[in-house]
C-alpha cells in the first residue's frame, strides 16, 4: 500500500512530459506572457479608464444583470448573491451582510478588502455567458455603480484607475488573509465541508 502513495506525484511529474509527446497544450508566446492580467491592491495593473454610476446603471439594465441580481442589486434568482449589504446591528451579526438574505454568504462590493478585487471580479466573470467581454470603461461604470448603492462613494463620482484603489471598503481588515491559513487549520468560518 506504500507504493500507491508515489503513484500521484509521478502522474504530476510526467504530466508535462505526456503533454509534450502528444501535442496537448503548448508554451505561451511572448506576447501572451507580455499580457499581464494582475492587478495589485495599489492599482498597478489597471487598465486606463472611467466610468460613472450613471452610466454603470444603464450599463446594468442593457447587460441583462438585473436577472440574476434584482433590481438595484437586490432581488434577483436566489443562485446569485444581492449585491447590496448593510450593517449588523443585532448580536452576533457580521459587521456586514447583504440585504434580504439569499443564499449566497455575502456581497462581493461589501466584503472585498479593496474596491480593486470588486473591479477585477466584473472584469473577468461578468456577465455571466460573456465573460470578459467588458471593456475597460464598462467595467468601471459598473462598478461605480455598485459603489454607489453600497453608499461607498458619493453618486457623481467618476471612478478611474487613479482612484480605484483609494475606496475603502466597510469590511477593512475583517476578512481571512490567506497567509494566516496554515496545513492541517480548521476550514475558514463559513466554508462549506
Amino acid at each position: 500500500m506504500g507504493s500507491f502513495r508515489f503513484v500521484p506525484i509521478l502522474l504530476l511529474l510526467t504530466c508535462p512530459a505526456l503533454a509534450q509527446t502528444y501535442n496537448i497544450g503548448r508554451a505561451p508566446t511572448a506576447a501572451e506572457l507580455a499580457q499581464s492580467i494582475t492587478i495589485s491592491p495599489t492599482g498597478e495593473g489597471l487598465p486606463k479608464g472611467r466610468g460613472t454610476a450613471a452610466e454603470g446603471e444603464a450599463l446594468y439594465t442593457e447587460k441583462n444583470c438585473i436577472t440574476c441580481h434584482g433590481p438595484a442589486g437586490v432581488g434577483g434568482i436566489n443562485s446569485a448573491p444581492n449585491l447590496i449589504g448593510n450593517k449588523g446591528t443585532g448580536p452576533g451579526d457580521d459587521p456586514w451582510k447583504r440585504v434580504n438574505g439569499g443564499e449566497a454568504p455575502g456581497a462581493l462590493p461589501i466584503l472585498a478588502p479593496n474596491a480593486i478585487i470588486t473591479w477585477d471580479y466584473i472584469n473577468r466573470g461578468m456577465p455571466l455567458g460573456a465573460e470578459g467581454t467588458l471593456k475597460p470603461n464598462e467595467v468601471y461604470a459598473l462598478t461605480a455603480y455598485l459603489m454607489v448603492l453600497n453608499k461607498l462613494i458619493p453618486d457623481d463620482m467618476v471612478l478611474d484607475e487613479s482612484n480605484l484603489p483609494k475606496i475603502k471598503m466597510p469590511i477593512g481588515t475583517n476578512w481571512v488573509r490567506v497567509p494566516d491559513w496554515k496545513p492541517g487549520a480548521p476550514r475558514m468560518p463559513g466554508y462549506p465541508y
